[in-house]
């Protein structure tokens, strides 16, 4: 992997920007995978080099492990490494069939027998503590949409067909519809479902209920100015820099594009002061601070900081997305 000088700043990118700040804290921070990563969305790397980065972390089963989700740690598959890898390698265009298909097959080996994914135990991951079949035992644990719902909306996305997708759609389906006093993150992957979910106009009604769910909760902060709305890193003690406590969102965490099914629920103005919370996220070393995964412990600091780069090259599609300037 080329080193920072082997990757000069564009003319255009001042040294002290936005994404300079950013690019210096990849490269003296992240994974090869994310370094590539970033290569890739802004400074025109290929897609090869990411495709092979992911491939290091897939498992003979067709799942992924060995911390691709950094919270989780240990070699073992689990659907919360599976989903990221999905979403790593949709990003750079290369969720192919022959791919998925491997993936679908190790989905159906750890969902439940309605095809949904189970939530995160991150002891599962641990060959120390992990029981011999396990995957049995994941059966009998009840299924999460917060874990189904992303995995099936990037395969929608990339036109996958698999009988396991028919069963988890089904599910998904059952799962948003009868959301009533949601979790900010059960609302995020209902989200990521419902934008690649082929009913359009299904999805077009649910996502509007979801939206009047969303207002009504108030499980967003639309006015950053409030006493304690604006997030920061967590600074209390015991506690691990760059780590944001809490379950706070804004717009942008539900809109994570223009064209998400969930920018409707937001006028202009709320939704550019959410953009002016996530710029203003940036921190003195260049990156962003890394959102706790629900259902995973507090993250060490060696998981933190692989989540960290993650978080920063997220912040920074979501503001290239909605054409904010990265200078």
């Amino acid at each position: 992997m080329a080193d920072i000088a082997a990757v000069p700043l564009t003319p255009t990118s001042p040294p002290h920007g936005t994404l300079a700040r950013a690019e210096r804290f990849v490269w003296l921070t992240a994974r090869v995978l994310e370094q590539r990563l970033f290569a890739h969305h802004f400074r025109d790397g290929a897609a090869g080099p990411v495709e092979t980065a992911v491939e290091a972390y897939r498992n003979a089963d067709g799942g992924y492990g060995h911390a691709l989700e950094p919270a989780l740690r240990g070699p073992a598959s689990l659907p919360a490494h599976t989903a990221r890898a999905l979403h790593v390698l949709d990003s750079v265009a290369r969720c192919d069939a022959r791919r998925a298909e491997d993936v679908c097959r190790y989905l159906t080996s750890v969902s439940t027998t309605e095809g949904a994914l189970t939530a995160i135990r991150p002891e599962a991951a641990l060959p120390a503590v992990r029981p011999a079949g396990s995957g049995d035992a994941a059966v009998r644990l009840p299924g999460a949409l917060s874990a189904t719902a992303p995995v099936v909306g990037l395969l929608h996305r990339n036109e996958v067909w698999h009988p396991w997708l028919f069963r988890a759609t089904d599910f998904c389906w059952q799962a948003v519809e009868s959301l009533d006093a949601a979790r900010p993150g059960d609302v995020v992957a209902a989200v990521l479902f419902l934008d690649h979910a082929p009913d359009r106009a299904r999805a077009e009604a649910a996502a509007e209920r979801l939206g009047h769910l969303v207002r009504r909760e108030r499980l967003v902060v639309l006015d950053p100015d409030a006493p304690g709305a604006r997030p920061a890193a967590s600074t209390a003690p015991g506690s691990v820099p760059g780590h944001t406590p809490g379950d706070r969102r804004f717009p942008h965490d539900y809109a994570r594009t223009p064209d998400s099914l969930a920018r409707a629920w937001f006028t202009d103005a709320e939704t550019e002061r959410s953009l002016d919370v996530l710029a203003a996220g940036q921190q003195a070393d260049g990156g962003w601070p890394a959102r706790r995964l629900p259902g995973a412990p507090e993250p060490a600091p060696a998981a933190l900081l692989e989540a960290r780069p993650i978080a920063t090259i997220e912040a920074l599609r979501t503001l290239a997305a909605y054409g904010r300037s990265l200078a």
